[in-house]
């Protein structure tokens, strides 16, 4: 019974919890990150909820979208990036009542959260000895997962709504200050930098870049927009999530646990042998 245990412990430890970092992961998180910012102004600000019943409605969503997310024994696909899709929103949600609601300056909400996320990075290092993603595999490590990514929504946003404040561009010149920064990251990570960082930079600037880019979409043409709006955006980029997730759904390109399985499956004839 000991080793029984034992063996399904360590299968269950095998099975990561998060997607292979492909052209499909940057994909849907910049989508994410764009569906973050016009969805939410949706509810918020032409439906007329507010931020406190849009933050509360979103939370709750989110909530039970993570308690599926942590009952999963491995990555799946819809469940993972409904996650995505809600934290996204949170985060946005979070800055913005701080700084619309609470009036919290704009340039104390990125030190505060850029603080936090260090803070946050320290801890999960201290406690599991790696920041990689590719070892998601245990309830500890998901959880400092999912905060690290709540907290980078929310630098994110504070940082690309900053930086619109300070340098009062139009929304499609935005889009060019976070694509050059993620860009000069690739670029450091082909020459050396560690993948680790390289990931969670880029990670933290695709926050600024999609919201930036829903900005450019649904913002009048007066204003430098395409004039979508936030609810055509929303619905364009949802969408476009949706199918995206679908095909890795079916196609399974982006499993990691199932390569490490058969490692499993492997290790295990070995010792009954």
């Amino acid at each position: 019974m000991t080793t029984t245990n034992a063996r399904a412990l360590r299968r269950r430890q095998m099975l990561n919890k998060v997607p292979e970092v492909t052209v499909f992961f940057w994909i849907i998180k910049i989508l994410c990150t764009t569906v973050g910012e016009s969805f939410a102004d949706y509810i918020n600000e032409t439906l007329g909820f507010g931020l406190t019943n849009t933050t509360v409605v979103f939370t709750a969503a989110l909530v039970l979208v993570l308690v599926l997310q942590f009952r999963a024994d491995r990555y799946v696909p819809g469940i993972y990036w409904s996650a995505v899709v809600l934290i996204s929103v949170v985060g946005t949600l979070l800055t913005d009542t701080l700084t619309d609601a609470r009036g919290v300056p704009l340039a104390v909400s990125t030190t505060v959260f850029a603080v936090l996320l260090a803070g946050v990075f320290a801890a999960w290092y201290a406690r599991e000895r790696t920041l990689s993603i590719h070892s998601i595999n245990t309830t500890p490590r998901e959880s400092w997962y999912w905060l690290v990514v709540l907290v980078t929504f929310a630098l994110g946003t504070a940082v690309g709504d900053w930086t619109l404040e300070l340098t009062g561009w139009s929304p499609g010149a935005s889009i060019l200050l976070p694509a050059g920064l993620i860009l000069a990251v690739l670029l450091a990570w082909k020459v050396g930098m560690g993948p680790v960082l390289s990931f969670w930079l880029a990670y933290i600037l695709t926050r600024p870049l999609g919201a930036n880019i829903g900005d450019f979409l649904a913002s009048p043409h007066a204003d430098g927009g395409l004039g979508l709006g936030t609810l055509w955006t929303s619905v364009l980029f949802l969408g476009t999530i949706l199918a995206t997730v679908v095909y890795l759904t079916v196609t399974r390109v982006d499993r990691t646990e199932e390569t490490r399985a058969e490692q499993w499956e492997a290790e295990r004839s070995l010792d009954d042998a």
